[in-house]
Order: C-alpha cells, then structure tokens, then sequence
C-alpha cells in the first residue's frame, strides 16, 4: 500500500499563480481550487488509493507567537485567500481526507500523517507530495520519499543527503543555520549553505556543537530556529490509514462540480468512481 500526502497549501498557490500568467489577472473565483482537485485527480487516476491533503486554514501558528517575523498571512492577493477554504471544502465533498490545520501549519499535518501512517506495517510507502524543504526532515531512506512535482523528482534519504549535505534527521538544524526565508527566520549571519552542511555533518545536532564554534546569544538564536523549523509529528490526524482510503465523491460534489464552472471535475470524479467500484 502506497499513501500520498499532499501540501494543499502549496498546490494551491502554484495554481492560482500559474493561471495568472493566461489570465490577465482575470482570476476565476475558483479556479485555483479546480486546479487542486485535478491534481488530486490525477494521483488517483494513476492508481492511488489513499490520499491526504493538509492545508492551511489560517496561516498564523504558534511559530508566530516563538518569533515575531514568522511567515503571516500579510500580503496574500484577497483573490487568492478567497479560495483557502473553499479548497478545503470542496476536497471534503469529494471524498478526500483533509486536514484543515489552525495552531499548526500543513506541514506538521504532512509530517504527522506520514508518521502515523509509517507506525502500519501494510504501508510500503509514503509520498509527500511538496517541494518544501522543511519535509525533507520527514524523510526516511526509501519509506517516506518526498516527491517535488516542479522538478519531477523524487527525493529518498541518499537525494536529501546529496542535497543538502545533512541527513534528513538533521535537516532542522541545517535551516536552522541558514535560515529560511519563506518563513521568515534568518538564520545565523556568517553561515552559508555549504559552511552550515559542513558544521552539522561534523558536530551533528547544534546541541552537540562545541562552545567555540557556537555559544552565547548565537546559539540561543540557533536553538529557537530549530525549534521553528522542526516540524510536529503528534497531530492526531486519524487513528487508522482506512481514513485515506479514497472511496469516492459525496453527493454534495455535485452541486460544487456544477457552481465551479468546471464539466470535467465531475466527469472525470465519476470515471475513477467507476473503475475503483470495477
């Protein structure tokens, strides 16, 4: 058995900003979520049988309350925030496990369900299904890969390794070092991508460096970005991995097929119907 975890969050900002370069900034009240639901589509036309998606339902976490240039939902175009919980509900309508997170991030909730889902003995493999960087730490050799959809590539502990420099276990302290500007830590001034690989291949976790290369404010600084960029794994998402057993649009998908604007939705909703009731 296969589980793919999906950042909903993310697949919905590359399609909003992906129809935006045809659209002419006309953007469709749900076109981004339309996109979203394909995608999700398409790993289930491909064969998946159990999907999660984890989204953010706001963006604010406690990160914000640790450091106070943590990422916020600032800045976000109204045409896109319109869309944050109409994604969520109309995944719920068509019959995906959904994870709408609030004092944690999607990411936690990715990082949460692959741990659950790593503790069943009938699971071969999970896909993370993001980009980020930050789920790289979720990585286990080639159990729980990370699959990056923009570049085609699939990432197993040797890629993150090859990567980074670190080990996946190891990847909090090495953003904790360089920063991360996505979400808005800086990281340690002075310490590059390369010098951070080096330090943290050598001493290990930053509590393990020696006072010479790390003390004092700097390694308290260093100690808070870590703790920022160490994703939680104790999200109790669902207590079994039937959960993510897709079965299927709920009626209501219907109605929501009908005011997207979108005939295929629900066409091709109902052919992967009919070939998993096959």
């Amino acid at each position: 058995m296969i589980i793919h975890l999906v950042d909903g969050t993310y697949e919905l900002f590359r399609h909003f900003y992906g129809l935006r370069r045809f659209n002419k900034g006309n953007d469709k009240p749900l076109g981004a979520v339309n996109g979203v639901l394909h995608t999700v589509l398409e790993l289930i036309e491909q064969g998946a049988t159990h999907v999660g998606v984890a989204t953010d339902h706001v963006i604010e976490s406690f990160r914000n309350q640790l450091w106070a240039g943590y990422k916020t939902g600032d800045g976000i175009e109204p045409a896109l925030w319109a869309q944050f919980h109409p994604l969520e509900r109309a995944l719920v309508a068509m019959g995906v496990a959904t994870w709408p997170m609030v004092e944690l991030e999607a990411d936690d909730a990715l990082a949460s369900a692959a741990h659950l889902a790593s503790l069943d003995p009938r699971v071969e493999k999970i896909c993370i299904w993001t980009p980020d960087k930050d789920l790289a730490q979720c990585v286990q050799e080639d159990r729980i890969v990370q699959m990056d959809r923009k570049s085609k590539a699939m990432r197993n502990a040797r890629d993150v390794q090859d990567k980074f420099g670190v080990p996946p276990a190891l990847i909090p302290d090495f953003l904790a070092l360089v920063g991360d500007t996505a979400d808005g830590y800086p990281g340690l001034e002075g310490i590059g991508k390369v010098g951070a690989g080096r330090l943290v291949s050598k001493y290990g976790p930053i509590e393990k460096f020696p006072p010479e290369v790390l003390s004092g404010e700097r390694l308290e600084m260093a100690l808070l970005f870590k703790k920022l960029a160490t994703l939680r794994t104790d999200a109790p998402l669902f207590d079994s991995i039937d959960a993510l057993q897709w079965r299927g649009p709920k009626e209501e998908f219907t109605a929501y097929a009908e005011q997207s604007g979108d005939a295929r939705l629900l066409e091709r909703c109902r052919k992967a119907a009919a070939k998993l009731a096959a």
